[in-house]
């Protein structure tokens, strides 16, 4: 870590109080959640291929990089929803939102392993994802009528992307830039351009989407 796990403590406690006028006195159930969080983070930034998420070798984690911390902030109101204190979590889920711009409310389960980059005016849904899942800036995954997409691993979706309703997502798959997805199934190892009903899909192998993978799974 580039701080002690005091300090980062001092920081989230600090960036609380600042923003809701939380109490003074450092509550045990946060200090829990923090480590929990960050056990989590390791796991999640072992694999990440990004350079900033190992330093000589090692998994590092550095909370003033935007985001790392939003991944930790994501997993840290998970850990305190878990720990039983439901307003506390929303005010950790608030943080997220107002540092970050990034909508990953604690009660949607991200896999163990996912990646973000410039994740600015994005949303995650409720869906079911998979490792491996990496998401960009302005993306969208949604409900219709109260159904959700399915991803399997190593989905990517990029800028401006749309993945909403009864879809499910292959593995290998990206989802181009300002793609819209509804009630679709797409198979694996695809890249889908284009808006539902009428989508363009691409059919690549294995090899690709190896070449392009945003993960390092070496590191693990």
């Amino acid at each position: 870590m580039s701080i002690s796990k005091s300090k980062l403590q001092d920081l989230v406690l600090n960036q609380l109080r600042n923003f809701f006028s939380f109490e003074k006195t450092s509550p045990d159930i946060l200090i829990v959640a923090i480590n929990g969080a960050i056990e989590k983070c390791e796991h999640c930034f072992s694999y990440q291929g990004n350079k900033y998420y190992q330093k000589d070798g090692q998994v590092y984690f550095n909370p003033f990089h935007s985001g790392q911390y939003t991944i930790f902030l994501y997993h840290l109101s998970r850990q305190v929803a878990l720990l039983g204190d439901a307003l506390l979590a929303d005010k950790v889920y608030y943080l997220n939102r107002a540092l970050n711009s990034v909508d990953l409310y604690y009660e949607v389960e991200l896999p163990a392993v996912f990646g973000l980059d410039h994740p600015l005016g994005s949303v995650m849904g409720r869906a079911d994802y998979s490792d491996f899942f990496y998401f960009t800036q302005n993306c969208t995954v949604g409900n219709n009528y109260g159904v959700y997409p399915t991803f399997e691993k190593y989905v990517t979706m990029l800028a401006g992307s749309m993945v909403i309703g009864n879809c499910k997502i292959g593995r290998n798959c990206i989802i181009s830039a300002n793609a819209y997805v509804k009630d679709e199934d797409i198979p694996g190892n695809s890249i889908v351009f284009g808006s539902s009903p009428n989508l363009v899909i691409k059919h690549r192998d294995n090899d690709y989407f190896k070449s392009i993978s945003l993960f390092d799974e070496k590191m693990s």
